[in-house]
């Protein structure tokens, strides 16, 4: 993952000082481009622990369409909580605490126990507004995930095999607008390959995740349309450090990289939609321990 740590360190070095829309203020550099070979191993950052399990469900959570955060807080995974549970709390006139506060953790327990708990309350109040799921499976009635999968089998060096989350029509109904906000399958040499625009990535936080997931999907659309994993290609608009990740970043560039782990698909399911995580097994994974940062929200 020396890839990565060269745009951290890049960051740092060349970053623009900016204000953002969380408030908490960025280093931030306009396009970057990073490449992985997936024939060389499955790129999880080493120099710190990431979550394999909550970035794979996520995934699945994605693929399936549902933009609702109840199947993924029923499985202990809280990525999408801060934001259904600040509107939550704007809604219902209280004040809402800072993210890395102990007030926080214990609303957001509670909110997470009631979505749990209580269908009605979940349907309500957990509900995303028609992100990722939704457009990937119903952009305008078109179930885009689908449709690539047919046209990469169907005509293999086509240049059209891209898939969207980048709706105007639907962005203010988002809890937050889609930051991964589309890519493209490229076949040639026996590979599939992707490319990944994301508009604005979280370099701490984020970019290991999404790094990392997109390689998955990568290697689940490449079994299920009979090709090897290729390249996954990932381009950054806004590349930004939040102030308030700095140490931890440092820290972070402090540590030496260790060898990447592999990735083991234990079965092929009829279609991408019937993975589960238990078809995964993350071989050789060692890494660094975990560092923890507030999630800007």
């Amino acid at each position: 993952m020396r890839t990565y740590l060269n745009l951290l360190q890049h960051v740092l070095d060349h970053g623009l000082r900016r204000e953002d829309r969380t408030g908490t203020g960025t280093l931030s550099v306009f396009g970057y481009q990073m490449r992985f070979d997936l024939t060389e191993g499955f790129p999880l950052c080493t120099t710190k622990r990431v979550w394999f399990r909550g970035l794979a469900c996520e995934m699945i959570w994605l693929l399936s369409g549902s933009t609702n955060i109840k199947p993924l807080v029923d499985q202990g995974i809280s990525i999408w909580t801060d934001w259904p549970l600040r509107k939550y709390l704007e809604a219902h006139g209280q004040l809402v605490p800072p993210s890395d506060s102990e007030e926080w953790a214990r609303l957001k327990a509670d909110f997470e126990e009631e979505i749990r708990k209580e269908r009605t309350f979940a349907d309500r109040y957990g509900d995303l507004g028609p992100v990722y799921g939704k457009q990937w499976r119903q952009f305008g009635g078109v179930d885009q995930i689908t449709s690539v999968i047919a046209a990469i089998r169907a005509n293999p060096s086509s240049r059209r095999h891209i898939v969207s989350a980048w709706n105007p029509a639907e962005i203010a109904d988002m809890a937050l607008p889609p930051c991964h906000m589309f890519y493209q399958f490229y076949v040639g040499g026996g590979r599939l390959s992707c490319q990944l625009y994301i508009r604005s990535n979280d370099l701490f936080l984020g970019a290991p995740f999404n790094i990392a997931q997109y390689a998955l999907l990568t290697h689940l659309v490449a079994q299920q349309v009979q090709l090897e994993p290729g390249e996954l290609v990932y381009t950054i608009g806004d590349a930004h450090a939040y102030l308030n990740h700095l140490e931890q970043i440092k820290e972070q560039l402090s540590r030496k990289p260790l060898p990447l782990p592999h990735l083991e698909i234990t079965r092929k399911p009829p279609t991408l939609f019937d993975y589960k995580f238990a078809d995964f097994n993350l071989i050789n994974y060692r890494h660094h321990a975990p560092i923890k940062a507030p999630v800007a929200v």
